[in-house]
Formats: structure tokens, sequence, C-alpha cells
């Protein structure tokens, strides 16, 4: 690692923007700028860090209003899956240094970062073999199959310098989750991936496959059997994708986001070089049966959100699209296919329990990310806005 020097730090364009995370393998499509169209309600920036004249960080930070009468202009400012940059090149510490009085001068009353790092990963038999054991209590227990050095150090960077560390709870926190589960993908070359029939591409889906456990493999084939015809829509679609959600938000109770969030969505990451975002549909004869919001840039494919109905549940429409979805990501390249999150409990009473056996019988491993932290820039705003989050959640 170079010795540690002073960064600059300055709002960059989108157009620096794009052409750093284009070099950047881990990049976040939620550090993509065009993120933001998104996010109507949030004021955002793209930072550059530079060290000279050279850029060697970047990040998206959107800015929230604080929701309290008379405290116009103080603003919460949040960082997801960033600031991006090469931890074996410059010091976390720099980037720090100027990132806190920046944002102080914006009128932050708290920084919310979550670094785009992975602790350790864990696989998936092991932790879904624990979790039918019910031996452990968490995740954390259970012996990882890598750890990560590098973001060890960094999280005692930020413990040094004042950050306060998310805690570890079996439930889902405001914000990204800490516990994601990702399939390693196996890498192909660009002749590779561009034909999806050529022998190389088929043992890749058949690899991965093989990591899923005997009924997920087994329904994921019959899915391919079952007369179903896979498409992918655009923006004119949206509304028959906003039908099946809606109704999936009904049967499995849970807040649906409008469809004018996925418009955009589609809108914005396809008009982006550097990421992909895709709806994708399962029907058999002239029946919907599974939609899928399909997100990729860089390394990652991301199943972001999914939707279906009951019937033909025998034709696996969804165990399809999840096919379709790993296809994606090896035609791209991808190093790993995202399912999302999952809680870090390994107890299998807990409500969250089946989100992660099922990923996990996907053949997902689960990693554990740095997670969210936050810095008090004004301790006593930041304790009456995490007060608000409580009682609002």
């Amino acid at each position: 690692m170079t010795h540690p020097k002073t960064l600059r730090i300055q709002e960059i364009s989108v157009e620096q923007h794009h052409d750093f995370i284009a070099k950047q393998a881990g990049a976040s499509f939620l550090q993509n700028p065009v993120w933001p169209q998104t996010k109507p309600a949030w004021r955002s920036q793209s930072l550059g860090w530079f060290d000279d004249d050279e850029l060697v960080a970047a990040s998206l930070v959107l800015y929230r209003p604080i929701p309290v009468p008379g405290l116009r202009g103080r603003s919460l400012a949040y960082i997801a899956d960033g600031p991006v940059f090469d931890p074996d090149l410059h010091d976390l510490d720099t980037l720090l240094e100027a990132l806190v009085p920046y944002a102080r001068s914006q009128g932050a009353f708290m920084i919310r970062m979550g670094l785009p790092f992975v602790l350790r990963r864990w696989d998936a038999d092991d932790v879904r073999k624990a979790l039918s054991r019910g031996e452990h209590g968490m995740i954390p227990e259970l012996k990882p199959v890598e750890s990560n050095t590098s973001a060890w150090t960094m999280e005692d960077t930020l413990v040094r310098n004042g950050w306060q560390k998310p805690e570890l709870s079996e439930d889902f926190e405001v914000g990204q989750a800490q516990f994601q589960a990702r399939i390693p993908l196996p890498q192909l070359t660009s002749e590779q991936r561009a034909d999806r029939e050529s022998p190389e591409f088929q043992q890749a889906v058949e690899d991965v496959l093989m990591r899923m456990d005997s009924t997920s493999r087994r329904q994921t084939r019959k899915s391919t059997r079952s007369e179903l015809t896979i498409t992918s829509g655009g923006l004119n679609d949206v509304a028959d994708w906003q039908a099946l959600y809606e109704e999936t938000a009904e049967r499995d109770n849970f807040t649906g986001r409008p469809q004018s969030y996925f418009a955009s969505m589609l809108q914005a990451l396809n008009d982006s070089k550097t990421s992909q975002c895709k709806v994708l549909f399962a029907h058999y004869e002239d029946q919907l049966l599974a939609s899928a919001i399909y997100v990729q840039q860089q390394d990652t494919g991301w199943y972001v959100y999914g939707a279906s109905t009951r019937a033909e549940s025998k034709r696996y429409a969804p165990r399809a699209l999840q096919l379709e979805q790993i296809k994606l990501s090896l035609e791209a390249g991808a190093a790993w296919y995202d399912l999302g999150g999952v809680s870090a409990t390994l107890n299998k009473e807990h409500e969250l329990a089946g989100l992660t056996r099922f990923k996990t019988t996907m053949g997902a491993d689960v990693v554990q990310t740095m997670g969210e932290w936050d810095y008090p820039i004004n301790k006593l705003l930041a304790r009456a806005f995490n007060i608000y989050l409580e009682r609002r959640g």
C-alpha cells in the first residue's frame, strides 16, 4: 500500500463517474451515476477523490432531508456500496479525512456508508446444513471458506475514526442487508459466452445446476420442459410486470413499489454504458406465470425483484426465470449471480430462515459485507433520526 497522502475531493461529472466505475470490476449498480433517477426525493452528487490530477476513488452520494420541521437544509448523506476504490492502492483513512468535512459542508448531519467489500464467505452447503440442524445461533459462528484481511483492516480504520459499526441482527435493517446470497459463476471466454449452444456454455450452466440441492435442480430442469415461453420486455411491458407484482404483494402481504419506480429503473440503467436492466417474463400459452427484474453491471448479475402467480405451479415458471438470469450473467462474463439479502440467523424457526434455505438450495454462498456504518456529524440530530426510523419501522 502506498504511503497515505492528502486527497482532494470534489464533485465530478456523470461522464467522469461512468468512466471510473467502468474500470472497477466490483462496482455495484447502486453506485451508477444514473441511479438517482429512481430516487426523485433525494438530491445526488457524484464525488471524486483526486491524488494530484488522478481520479483514485468515486462515489454516488444521495442526500435525504431530515423529516423534522425547522431543520430545512439538514440531510442524511447516504452512500450505498461505496466509495469505489482499490484498497491495495489507496488508504481508507485518506478517503474519510476528505469525506467527512465535505459532507458537513453539504449540510449532512450524518453519513451512512456501506463500503463495497466482503468480509468473509460461507459455502452454501455448510449454511444449509447448519440451518437444518439448528446447532448454531448465527452464520458467523460457522467456519468461512474465505476471509478478506483487507476488509477487516478497513473495519479497524472505521472504528478508530469514530464510525459506528452495524449491529449483528437476525432481522433486516434499514438499507442494504449485510449478508447476501451469491452464486459463484464459472468463467468463460468471450467466444464461449457468445453462444449458448456451445459445449462450454452448456457445461457452465450444468456446473451451476450441480451446486443446487436435488429439489431445486429437479424443478429447474423440469421448468425447461414445461412449454414455457421466456421473453425479455422493455418500458412498454412494465405494466404487465406491475400487475403481477401487485398480485404477489397482496398475496404475500408486503408493500410494493409503484410502476413509475420500475420504469425509471429500466430507463436509467439501460441508458448507462456500464449496466443493463431487463424485465423478464415466463408465459404458458397466453398466461403470464412469472416475471423478474434483472440487473447486470461489471462482475455481478442481480435478481432484484420477482413476481408470480400460483396458477400452473407445477411448470415452475419462477425457476425458469432464475435459470434465464444465470444464463444472462454468464453471457455478460459475471463472476457472481446475486440473489439478494439473507438473515444472519441459523434459527430454523425464525421467519427469515426459509429465505436463507431457498437461496442456499439454489447453490448461493452467503457473504458478509462490511454493512452500513454511521458517522454522526451532529450527534443530537443523528440520534433523533435513528429514533424516528425505529418508531417508523
